[in-house]
């Protein structure tokens, strides 16, 4: 039995360990194509002919904090009033729908053209609000604007003019982040989106790569959504889901990674774990529904094929991550009773090798969102890291949950219009509660802190730097979950 064991974890190991890095690995790649395609980035084209008409959609449940200042600056934007439509998609069961309905009253008293749309119930989420208000759209094309968002003034100018090509069927934009110096959370939630929006998309985005729209702070051509098969809510990443499947009916997806878009990062810990549990389980669902649909069509290329699969299962990570971990510890004790020590050496090599892949990605990140200021910011890179290794059981849980058919609601990330550090949010009305990954992350906070100080025993010196990463990591998020969840 006990030889069964050695060489399962040790198998298990290897699996592992081997995918973690191929997926740090990408991360190289990433900004080699970032690197090599730069100077091609795509800027916001200017306007040419006469402008469409366009609805604003403002998707909203349960936001009574943010609603008012997400609806007063869409009618903001400027954009002829006579072309401009506006729906706040209220699904909202307590005071924001009274919020909402007179701010719309307001606006539209004073010449807006604005809607306050109410539904006999949430089915099917916000995919279902979306499709309700298309239905009723009058607009050619459909900007998205979460409640926790400030769209600016010019968005419209920037992204319509995009449609001019009759082929593209989505504009991205970058999302900016309204509080990001409000602590050390959403400095590194900062960092991580910025790899995603300023590294990422645009590398996609300037080599002929499938790109997602981000659900918010993008137009969409109605068209598109119509011969695309329309917002369907089977997956939590309603988003992903349309993007992909525009690019598999031949749409083109814009990414412009000069119109940012500022929104709030969330400050409570187990807010953050839920949109993160959203994300993850909603991609992994995306690819079980639409990467085979990729896979075998003739006419995407071989390059796009690839980097949809990395780009859609890339969540696997966490799991991977997971395992090598907790196994760190077993393999050192089994690998002296098995005589294993390539094994170690290779494992040493490629958990550093996907390590600095990574470092060095977000390093790019950085260095590309802050320009002559990144160095304030390259110090929150490690944090960075730390807290995405402390909600690996979080998003980990969301991968397993995707693969084993377990369906869930649409659970929206609360926001408190926090943007200063003086705003205060504890006693709010939608303060989350503690998780039940919380417990294992206390767990793999002690396990790991034993871990340093066997390692440091052991004279494995080698594994300290990322095992203090993994330690910080746990810890913090696990303080983090009880203390904002208490």
């Amino acid at each position: 039995m006990f030889e069964f064991i050695k060489y399962f974890c040790t198998l298990l190991y290897i699996i592992s360990s081997v995918f973690l890095c191929i997926f740090g690995l990408h991360r190289y790649y990433l900004v080699h194509l970032y690197s090599r395609t730069k100077a091609r980035r795509v800027a916001a084209p200017q306007e040419q002919g006469p402008l469409p008409r366009v609805t604003v959609q403002l998707p909203v449940y349960n936001e009574m904090y943010v609603t008012e200042r997400l609806i007063r600056a869409v009618c903001a934007i400027d954009y002829p009033r006579d072309l401009l439509e506006v729906q706040v998609l209220d699904d909202s069961t307590d005071g924001t729908s009274r919020i909402a309905a007179g701010c719309t009253e307001e606006l539209r008293a004073a010449g807006f053209d604005i809607k306050h749309i109410r539904r006999e119930n949430r089915e099917g989420y916000k995919a279902g609000a979306l499709a309700a208000g298309c239905a009723q759209a009058s607009g050619e094309f459909l900007a998205v604007f979460d409640a926790d968002f400030v769209p600016p003034r010019d968005f419209l100018r920037r992204t319509v003019p995009c449609f001019e090509d009759p082929e593209v069927g989505i504009v991205q934009t970058r999302w900016g982040h309204l509080n990001r110096d409000y602590s050390l959370l959403t400095k590194a939630q900062s960092v991580l989106l910025d790899g995603h929006f300023v590294v990422e998309q645009a590398a996609r985005h300037s080599n002929g790569l499938f790109l997602n729209f981000n659900g918010t702070a993008g137009v969409i051509r109605k068209k598109c959504i119509e011969q695309s098969g329309g917002w369907q809510h089977d997956t939590l990443t309603e988003d992903l889901d349309l993007s992909y499947r525009a690019q598999i009916n031949g749409w083109r997806a814009v990414y412009l990674p000069d119109v940012i878009s500022d929104a709030e990062l969330p400050v409570d810990m187990n807010a953050f774990k839920i949109q993160q549990h959203r994300w993850v389980k909603g991609g992994i669902q995306t690819a079980g529904k639409l990467l085979p649909s990729v896979l075998g069509d003739s006419q995407i290329p071989f390059k796009v094929k690839a980097e949809s699969i990395f780009h859609l299962l890339g969540n696997f990570s966490y799991l991977f991550l997971l395992a090598t971990i907790i196994l760190i510890i077993p393999m050192n004790f089994l690998w002296e009773r098995i005589w294993l020590n390539d094994l170690f050496i290779a494992s040493v090599t490629g958990v550093a090798l996907g390590t600095f892949a990574i470092i060095r990605f977000y390093i790019l990140a950085v260095s590309e969102a802050h320009g002559s200021r990144a160095r304030e910011f390259y110090k929150y890179i490690p944090v960075a890291l730390s807290v995405g290794a402390g909600i690996a059981v979080n998003n980990a849980k969301a991968v397993l949950e995707a693969v084993l058919g377990r369906t869930s609601g649409f659970a929206r990330t609360p926001k408190y219009a926090v943007v200063g550090r003086r705003d205060r949010w504890r006693t709010s009305a939608y303060v989350s509660s503690k998780g039940v990954t919380t417990f294992l992350e206390v767990v793999l906070s002690v396990f790991f802190t034993f871990q340093v100080a066997y390692v440091l025993y052991m004279g494995f010196f080698i594994w300290v730097p990322f095992l203090l990463l993994m330690q910080f990591g746990f810890t913090y998020t696990a303080f983090l979950s009880i203390y904002h969840g208490s």
